[in-house]
C-alpha cells in the first residue's frame, strides 16, 4: 500500500499538439487525437534518476532538476505528439528545392534534426526576449536617466513580465495555438477533478475550473518576480555593473532563481491555500486566463484518458514498469558486480 506522502502526490502535466501529457510518480502517460478522430496513447516511464541520487531532493537542487526533467520531457513529448497528431496527413504543396536538399542530406534523419534546430530557435529567442532585450532596456534607462539607477533592476523586471504577457497576447491570436490552450484548460480541469476525488467523467471534468495554481504559466511569473528582487539587490552591492555582466550574472544564477521559485511556487504555495498564498499566486492565475481557454468535450476526453492511463501505472507493481535501458544496463551491471563479489568471498573462504 501507498504511503501517505506518496498518496498526497499530485499531478501534473502540460498541453501538447492536439493532445495531453500527464505525469505520474513512475511514468507518463500522453494521450493525442489522432487525424481519423481516435485517440493515441503513449506511455513511457520516467527516469529514477532523483531515486539513485537523493541529492536531487534537496532544497534548491529539487526545483533545478525539476525545471530540467520537465523541459526535456515537455520537447519530447511535444515531438511525439505532432508525430502522431499529423501522421496521415497529406501535404498539399509539393516540397520546395531547400526541403528536397534537406531530404537529399539527412534522409531519416531529418526529423531529428529538425526538432533539434527548433529547440534551438526557441532557446536563442528566449535568451534574446527575456535576458537581453530587457537587460539592454534596462541599460538605456540607466544611462540616460541617472536617477532611476536604484531601481534598475525593479524596471528590467516589470520590463520582462510586459515583454512576457505580450509574447502569450500575440501567440494567443494563432489558431494552432488556441487549440493548445484549450488543452491546456482540460489538462487543468481534469487535474482538479482528480484532486476533488471525483469520477473522472467528460461531465465532472468540464464542471471543474480551468485554472491551476501549480501552473507551468504561474511558475515562470515566479522565476521574473525572483530574479527581479534578487539582481535589484545585486546591483545594490555592484553598482557598477554593465549590461554584459548583468547578463552573465542571470545566466550563471538562473539555477539559484530557479531552485527559490520552485520552493515558492511548488512545494510552498502548492500545497496550502490562505491568504498570503492566494495574493501570491493571483497574478498567476491571471495570467492563466490568457494561456487556457474552455475545452470542448472531445479535448476533454483527451485529458481523462491521458490522466487515467497515468493513475494506472502508477497502481501497477513496480516490477511491471519497463525500466529505460540505461536503467536496466546499470541494473545488469550491478548485480554482475554483486556476483563477481559474492563469488570472491566464497574463494576467500575455501582458501582460510
Amino acid at each position: 500500500m501507498a504511503n501517505k506522502k506518496e498518496e498526497a502526490m499530485p499531478y501534473g502535466g502540460q498541453a501538447v499538439m492536439e493532445g495531453v501529457m500527464m505525469r505520474g510518480r513512475t511514468a507518463y502517460a500522453m494521450a493525442v487525437r489522432r487525424a481519423d478522430g481516435g485517440i493515441a496513447v503513449i506511455e513511457k516511464p520516467l527516469s529514477n534518476t532523483a531515486q539513485r541520487h537523493p541529492v536531487l531532493k534537496w532544497p534548491l537542487i529539487r526545483g533545478v532538476y525539476a525545471l530540467i526533467s520537465s523541459m526535456s520531457l515537455g520537447f519530447a513529448s511535444l515531438s511525439q505528439s505532432a508525430d502522431v497528431a499529423f501522421e496521415g496527413i497529406q501535404e498539399e504543396e509539393p516540397p520546395s528545392r531547400f526541403e528536397k536538399f534537406l531530404f537529399d542530406k539527412f534522409g531519416d534523419k531529418i526529423y531529428d534534426v529538425m526538432k533539434w534546430a527548433a529547440m534551438a530557435v526557441a532557446i536563442f529567442l528566449a535568451v534574446g526576449l527575456f535576458f537581453l532585450l530587457p537587460s539592454f532596456i534596462g541599460d538605456v534607462i540607466q544611462r540616460f536617466v541617472p536617477i532611476l539607477s536604484p531601481f534598475i533592476g525593479i524596471i528590467e523586471g516589470l520590463i520582462r513580465i510586459l515583454i512576457f504577457v505580450g509574447y502569450i497576447t500575440v501567440v494567443s491570436r494563432m489558431n494552432d495555438i488556441q487549440r493548445v490552450f484549450q488543452y491546456h484548460g482540460a489538462e487543468h480541469k481534469a487535474i482538479s477533478c482528480h484532486e476533488q476525488n471525483l469520477p473522472l467523467t467528460v461531465a465532472n471534468v468540464a464542471a471543474c475550473p480551468r485554472l491551476h495554481k501549480r501552473c507551468g504559466t504561474s511558475f515562470m511569473l515566479v522565476v521574473m518576480v525572483v530574479s527581479m528582487v534578487l539582481f535589484t539587490a545585486l546591483r545594490t552591492v555592484f553598482p557598477d555593473w554593465n549590461m554584459w555582466f548583468g547578463f552573465a550574472a542571470r545566466i550563471l544564477l538562473l539555477p539559484l532563481v530557479a531552485g527559490i521559485s520552485y520552493e515558492i511556487s511548488v512545494k510552498w504555495a502548492g500545497s496550502r491555500d490562505n491568504f498570503l498564498v492566494r495574493a501570491i499566486i493571483f497574478p498567476g492565475m491571471l495570467i492563466q486566463r490568457m494561456t487556457t481557454a474552455e475545452p470542448d468535450e472531445k479535448q476533454i476526453e483527451v485529458a481523462v484518458t491521458a490522466l487515467k492511463r497515468a493513475i494506472a501505472q502508477d497502481t501497477l507493481p513496480a516490477k511491471a514498469l519497463p525500466l529505460p535501458a540505461r536503467s536496466r544496463a546499470r541494473g545488469r551491471a550491478r548485480c554482475i558486480r554483486s556476483r563477481t563479489t559474492m563469488a570472491r568471498r566464497v574463494a576467500r573462504r575455501r582458501k582460510a
